[in-house]
């Protein structure tokens, strides 16, 4: 057996199979994987980096990646899927939990070219049943109301939706876990 050389290598992984036979090998993010994932972004179509990040985004840069390579794994969670085929990174999840560990935010971001083969949805099952784990009693994502494709997988897996207060352009949706 060999030793790990990274916090990646050592992190604990699971295969997660999508709707449509993709076998996603998943695990949590790490400093060492600024790289590999500021590619994926570059690689995610740009209204899709804009519904992620709620505003315009080109190249995400050191600032941008750091919540999501820096994480405590406890409160905020990064999950990085990877086609165990090809080896890509073609998602990513977050988890963001408020400070009570009560709500718990989930976002996801699926590379373009692996859209509509269910990477999406099974990271939005990995995310809802890690934050089951954790305790928490609900998951919210909020959404550009334009980002009709997120919305509707979210409502597939048991969301509501509510308006957000002052933002007509926003929308959250909730899911209650317990």
């Amino acid at each position: 057996m060999t030793a790990a050389t990274t916090l990646a290598d050592a992190t604990r992984a699971v295969t997660v199979p999508t709707r449509s036979g993709v076998a996603l090998t998943v695990r949590a993010a790490h400093a060492e994987d600024e790289d590999v994932l500021a590619a994926f972004f570059d690689a995610v179509l740009p209204e899709d980096r804009r519904f992620r990040f709620l505003a315009a985004a080109g190249h995400l840069d050191h600032t941008r990646l750091l919540p999501m390579t820096q994480v405590d794994h406890w409160r905020t969670e990064s999950f990085l899927a990877f086609d165990q085929a090809t080896g890509e990174l073609v998602g990513s999840a977050m988890l963001a939990c408020d400070a009570a560990m009560e709500t718990g935010e989930v976002a996801v971001s699926v590379r373009g070219d692996y859209r509509g083969r269910g990477v999406g949805w099974a990271l939005l099952d990995l995310v809802a049943h890690e934050a089951a784990r954790r305790g928490l009693e609900r998951v919210i994502a909020i959404e550009d109301r334009c980002n009709q494709a997120a919305i509707d997988l979210e409502k597939d897996y048991g969301f509501v939706a509510h308006g957000v207060e002052g933002d007509p352009h926003l929308v959250m949706l909730e899911k209650v876990l317990v």
